[in-house]
C-alpha cells in the first residue's frame, strides 16, 4: 500500500467501553518523521512507551494533531458506531491546515468531504493511523483515571471503562453513574434509571 504522508490518518478508542466517552484523534506528518517504525497499533505497546510516543508526537513540529470525543449522552441518542465516525470525522476537521486526505482504520468512511480511504487493520499499516490510535488511547486513558477520582470503586484508572469482572462488581454494587452508556446492555440491564 503506497501511503501519502499529505493524508491524515485517524482511529478511535473506548467503543467497546461502558463508561466514558469514545475519542478519536487525527494525525498528519508534514515531514515523514524519523522514527516512523514507532508508530503501531496501540494496543501492541505498553502503556509507558504509548505514553512516551504521545508526548512525542505532541511535541513534534512536523506533526499535526486533534482529538475528538463523543460523550456517553451523545453515544446513547445515536449509537456507538455513529458516535465514532462523527468523533474521527471531528478530529480530522480540527487540523489545520486541512490534509489532502484520509485513512481511516476499519471499514466504514467518516462523515467529510475530504477523499478517504478505508484500511483494516490501519493501525498496523499506516504510520498516521497508529499515531492517531496512540494519541486516541493516551488521551482517553487520562480522561478515565481522571473520572475515577470522582467515581471511585469501578476500577476505571486501571480498565479504563471496559466490561472487566472488577467493573461489572461495581456496576451491580454501587450502580450506573452519569458517565456510564446507558444504551449498553450491561448498564441498561441495571433498570436503575
Amino acid at each position: 500500500m503506497n501511503i501519502d504522508p499529505r493524508w491524515a490518518g485517524t482511529d478511535e478508542v473506548g467503543r467497546g467501553c461502558l463508561a466514558g466517552p469514545v475519542v478519536a484523534a487525527a494525525v498528519v506528518f508534514r515531514r515523514e518523521p524519523n522514527d516512523i517504525a514507532q508508530y503501531r497499533d496501540s494496543k501492541k505497546l505498553s502503556a509507558a512507551r504509548r505514553q512516551q510516543i504521545a508526548a512525542s508526537i505532541v511535541r513534534n513540529e512536523q506533526i499535526e494533531w486533534a482529538i475528538a470525543w463523543r460523550d456517553p449522552e451523545a453515544i446513547d441518542a445515536t449509537n456507538i458506531l455513529r458516535a465514532s465516525l462523527a468523533a474521527m470525522a471531528d478530529a480530522v476537521a480540527r487540523l489545520s491546515p486541512p490534509p489532502d486526505g484520509v485513512y481511516v482504520d476499519g471499514h466504514q468512511m467518516i462523515p467529510t468531504s475530504l477523499p478517504q480511504q478505508t484500511v483494516i487493520g490501519g493501525d498496523d499499516r499506516v504510520p498516521q493511523i497508529a499515531a492517531a490510535s496512540i494519541l486516541a488511547k493516551v488521551f482517553r486513558d487520562r480522561w478515565m483515571a481522571a473520572l475515577a477520582s470522582t467515581c471511585p470503586g469501578y476500577g476505571w484508572e486501571r480498565n479504563a471503562g471496559y466490561g472487566t469482572p472488577e467493573h461489572m462488581e461495581a456496576l451491580a454494587r454501587l450502580g450506573p453513574t452519569p458517565h456510564h452508556r446507558k444504551s449498553f446492555a450491561p448498564v441498561r440491564q441495571m433498570r436503575l434509571f
